[in-house]
């Protein structure tokens, strides 16, 4: 019985810790681009700079 009661306070404390966390992350963060977007952005980058990618 006592180990159930400190099994959920470790869970209750590890999800308090966890909201608290996830609070603090800003809201204006920009997502990661998935893997394979470098080539699409690089050829947005060479564009908007006025150059044509070398293939």
């Amino acid at each position: 019985m006592i180990r159930l009661l400190l099994v959920g306070l470790f869970a209750y404390a590890t999800y308090r810790v966890t909201m608290r966390i996830i609070e603090e992350v800003p809201g204006d963060v920009a997502p990661l681009d998935m893997p394979g977007d470098e080539r699409r952005a690089l050829r947005r980058q060479s564009a908007a700079m006025g150059v044509e990618p070398k293939r």
